[in-house]
Parts: structure tokens; C-alpha cells; sequence
């Protein structure tokens, strides 16, 4: 644990935020899970804005959970320590809220309309990775064979985009999109040289 943390102390304490949190509104908190529930219509009517915030430390169910772990796990703690830890912390916080507002924003005249995980935040540490480093390859289970960073980027942003327009499934693909594309705007505002070599290296 100790060497997981190294130069990554957001990273862990995200990560175990997250986990803590989720397991125990799954297992024995379920008051937990519906106080953090971001719900658009109730936003709208009732000012509940700390769920724009809560909803992305608490999972729906485990497999959600564990996804989502297992990719921050893979992409934020060498991010961090690439970025340093207070950019980190922002760019985490800004693809929380820039998804959450989205969902909001998409949503908000839905009642019936709900939304849990992290994912937002998640795919802007995520593609933030990718711009920081287009070399890199990433195996998506069960495709056997690793796929190009970049190559894996414009696919992800085509099929979610376009899952996103069918509004089927419980998947917030919404707030992926806005996720992913707040990871790469961060970046190009933060560090704008890191998005001219990884275009130099995809082209």
C-alpha cells in the first residue's frame, strides 16, 4: 500500500473513498446509496446540489464498482504522479462535476430519472492519461490483443456518443462523453504541450 501511494496520496484516497463507501451502501448502508443519488428532477425542484458531488462515490451494484476501480486503479496513480497531486485532485473534481451537470442539464425534467458511479470523473482521468501518454496500449476485456491508446480514444467517444443519442440501457453514456472530453480539455488548458505531442505522435 505503501508504494501504491508514493507520489499518488489523491489517488489512494479516492479510490478508498470510493470502495469504503460503496461496499457499505451496498451491504448494510442502503440510506447511504439514496442520499447520494443524483436524481436530475429533484435538483431542478428541490436545490440538491450536494448529489452532484456524492453521486460519484457510490456504485450501483459491485460489477460497476469493480470496473471502475480497476481502471482508475490502471490510470490515475501514474497520472498523478505525472501531473503532480493538486492537479490531479482538480481534474478528478472537474470531470465529476462537468458530468454530473451534464446528467443534470439532460435529465431535468425526467422524475423518474437517476444516476450513481463515478464514471464521469473516472474517463477524465482516463483520457487525460491517454493525451498525457498516446504511446500506451490498453487491453479492453475479452478483445485478445491490446489496442492503440489513441485508436481505442476515437472509438470509445464514436460509440458512446452514438449510445448516448439511442438513450437505451442504464448506462449514463452522457456523462461518459462529457468525462472523456473534460479529460482532454483539462489537459489541453493545463499542459497544452502534452496535447500538441500526442497529436504529433497519433499523426
Amino acid at each position: 500500500m505503501q508504494n501504491l501511494a508514493d507520489g499518488a496520496p489523491v489517488a489512494l484516497l479516492i479510490l478508498l473513498v470510493m470502495g469504503i463507501t460503496s461496499v457499505a451502501a451496498l451491504s448494510a448502508m442502503p440510506q447511504l446509496l439514496q442520499r447520494a443519488l443524483l436524481c436530475p428532477y429533484r435538483i431542478a425542484q428541490h436545490r440538491d446540489w450536494h448529489t452532484l458531488l456524492s453521486c460519484g462515490f457510490i456504485h450501483a451494484d459491485y460489477t460497476h464498482l469493480l470496473l471502475n476501480a480497476l481502471t482508475f486503479w490502471s490510470f490515475g496513480f501514474a497520472l498523478e504522479r505525472t501531473i503532480g497531486s493538486a492537479r490531479f485532485a482538480a481534474l478528478y473534481l472537474a470531470g465529476l462535476l462537468v458530468s454530473s451537470l451534464g446528467t443534470v442539464l439532460r435529465h431535468r425534467r425526467d422524475p423518474d430519472y437517476a444516476s450513481l458511479g463515478a464514471s464521469g470523473a473516472i474517463l477524465a482521468v482516463l483520457f487525460a492519461a491517454i493525451v498525457h501518454d498516446p504511446q500506451q496500449s490498453l487491453f479492453i476485456l475479452p478483445i485478445p490483443f491490446p489496442i492503440p491508446a489513441p485508436l481505442f480514444a476515437l472509438g470509445y467517444l464514436a460509440y458512446t456518443f452514438y449510445a448516448g443519442r439511442r438513450g437505451t440501457g442504464r448506462i449514463n453514456h452522457g456523462a461518459h462523453l462529457d468525462g472523456a472530453i473534460t479529460g482532454v480539455l483539462f489537459v489541453a488548458i493545463t499542459e497544452p504541450e502534452a496535447v500538441r505531442s500526442a497529436l504529433r505522435a497519433f499523426f
